[in-house]
């Protein structure tokens, strides 16, 4: 199938690994120019060289990358300044630590908030205008699962990523989707990317259970009996990125291989 998108500029964030590696990949696969964004330096230029070795001579896709922090001001003014104008939006950052929630002061909240729900609020207000002006626009929010089925241990995540979706749930109502824009989440289960890495590794040490053991364990809660990949996860993307997916607004697209046990 072709996604009709090929040409159109995208801005993926924390797209130096992991799932927003994955979407990057599955951009540029379509023709898709992107830029990439995230903090590490070397990771990112890295992962920018592959895809244009792997993929972007045959589709003829630019690849850009910028390393800096998206959660800050002073990042997103460096990241504007390469290029402001962007068809597609896939916004993404690290996911808060787990703890308890004795534990977290203010300044964690206010971090987690600034990075998981105010930074891809930042992100829709610099683009969606202009993107409005030109008739296409695809904002991908890349929260979790945890929305849907909130994880006790997260609850810095669960509040800040449900903030979003409140406000997502509003703005993709707004009139956007009339101009040719629409804003979805995308909500991942368990995949197989270093986050899940460092929970399982941060539990074994809690609980003396071998990485091995508690990752079997979890599979196994799993329908689907396995993690996701970041392939699939950057497929789902860019189908939502893509003009048959004009009919999807103020959605949230579940990916977790059937984990959540909820009728809607």
């Amino acid at each position: 199938m072709d996604l009709g998108i090929a040409g159109k500029w995208a801005l993926v964030c924390g797209a130096s690994k992991g799932l927003g590696l994955g979407c990057a990949q599955a951009l540029v696969q379509e023709g898709v120019n992107v830029l990439l964004v995230a903090r590490g330096a070397q990771a990112l230029q890295a992962s920018a060289s592959k895809l244009i070795a792997d993929y972007a001579h045959s589709t003829r896709a630019s690849v850009q990358f910028c390393a800096q922090d998206i959660t800050t001001e002073t990042g997103r003014t460096a990241v504007f300044a390469m290029r402001s104008d962007f068809d597609i939006v896939v916004t993404n950052a690290g996911g808060p630590p787990p703890g308890d929630f004795r534990d977290w002061d203010r300044e964690a909240w206010i971090k987690a908030v600034d990075a998981n729900m105010l930074t891809p609020i930042a992100l829709i207000k610099a683009t969606v205008d202009a993107m409005a002006e030109r008739g296409f626009g695809r904002i991908i929010n890349i929260t979790s699962s945890s929305v849907k089925a909130p994880i006790d241990v997260l609850g810095l995540s669960n509040g800040a990523r449900s903030g979003l979706t409140g406000f997502v749930a509003g703005v993709a109502r707004s009139g956007l989707a009339a101009r040719g824009v629409t804003i979805n989440n995308l909500l991942p289960g368990v995949f197989d990317t270093d986050r899940i890495k460092t929970m399982l590794e941060a539990n074994s040490k809690k609980t003396g259970q071998s990485v091995e053991a508690l990752a079997h364990t979890r599979r196994q809660g799993i329908p689907a009996k396995r993690f996701g990949t970041p392939e699939e996860f950057g497929a789902i993307c860019a189908f939502l990125c893509s003009v048959q997916a004009g009919y999807i607004n103020g959605q949230n697209v579940l990916a977790d291989g059937g984990a959540y046990p909820g009728t809607y």
